[in-house]
């Protein structure tokens, strides 16, 4: 990749990318339509009636099934962000900025992670069988009134969070684009 003086990081390493690689900007796009799908229909589940009997079991079904599969794009996604170099900081942003942006993808990918294994976990504490796109799963352990609460309220608590960080990080990101009209979104473009 092409690399200009403007793209020194802080430290001086100016090997950064101007750009996230293909890979993560697939994924990156990839997982959001996900999950964006997954708490739309996480909240709109919510409140379909329990009967008549197995409209609202597929609907849990299908939302599971999509759960992990992101959870397993969330662990190649962590994988592969580990083992590739990232752009610098934008230039112009504030030690606190790029601190703020830090910790933002921090929480988000620690929700990200979070989520898949407290549905999961939930799901499989619960009496009945965990279905991946309509196979079962095998039961791991006995159903536990207990452990499926603990888990089902981690992973309510996980995705309100997860929704004020989507919030912030698109907030973000509209101010980098329309306010401070710095570009940084051609960062996670196609491209190149």
């Amino acid at each position: 990749m092409s690399q200009d003086s403007s793209n020194v990081d802080p430290l001086g390493d100016a090997n950064l990318p101007l750009q996230y690689d293909r890979m993560l900007v697939v994924l990156h796009w990839v997982l959001a339509l996900g999950i964006f799908y997954q708490l739309g229909l996480g909240l709109w589940m919510e409140d379909i009636p329990k009967d008549p009997p197995g409209i609202r079991a597929g609907w849990f079904n299908l939302h599971k099934s999509i759960g992990i599969c992101l959870g397993f794009l969330v662990l190649w996604r962590l994988g592969w962000r580990v083992t590739h170099s990232v752009p610098a900081p934008p230039i112009g942003n504030t030690d606190f900025q790029n601190k703020l942006s830090q910790w933002a993808h921090r929480a988000l990918y620690v929700c990200m992670v979070v989520l898949p294994v407290s549905g999961f976990m939930g799901s499989s504490f619960s009496q009945y069988p965990v279905k991946f796109f309509g196979f079962p799963l095998p039961k791991l352990w006995e159903p536990s009134p207990e452990g499926k609460e603990l888990f089902s309220e981690i992973h309510e608590i996980t995705a309100f969070v997860m929704m004020i960080i989507i919030i912030l990080h698109m907030s973000a990101a509209v101010w980098h684009q329309w306010v401070k009209r710095d570009g940084l979104l051609r960062r996670m473009g196609w491209s190149r």
